[in-house]
């Protein structure tokens, strides 16, 4: 962690900011001496898995009509009523 004195902040204020933008790391301000605030980089914004693969898929047909097809799990018993 880098400590830099208050004033000296004052005056560089954008280069420190971009220091702890590239550098990931805190930046502790001191005030006579000691340490009066840190400033912490923001953490990258987290993906979602919702529209993850957005134009990369392809569908084709149709995916929503029923199909005429059995299903072989529709052939066992109920389950449901199972013990």
């Amino acid at each position: 962690m880098n400590s830099v004195p208050l004033p000296e902040f004052e005056a560089n204020c954008h280069f420190f900011l971009e220091q702890v933008n590239k550098s990931g790391k805190p930046l502790i301000l001191l005030k006579n001496g000691s340490p009066f605030t840190r400033i912490l980089p923001c953490s990258p914004p987290k993906k979602t898995l919702f529209g993850m693969h957005k134009n990369e898929i392809k569908i084709h047909g149709d995916i929503v009509s029923p199909m005429d097809v059995e299903w072989d799990v529709l052939k066992f018993p109920d389950l449901r009523s199972f013990p």
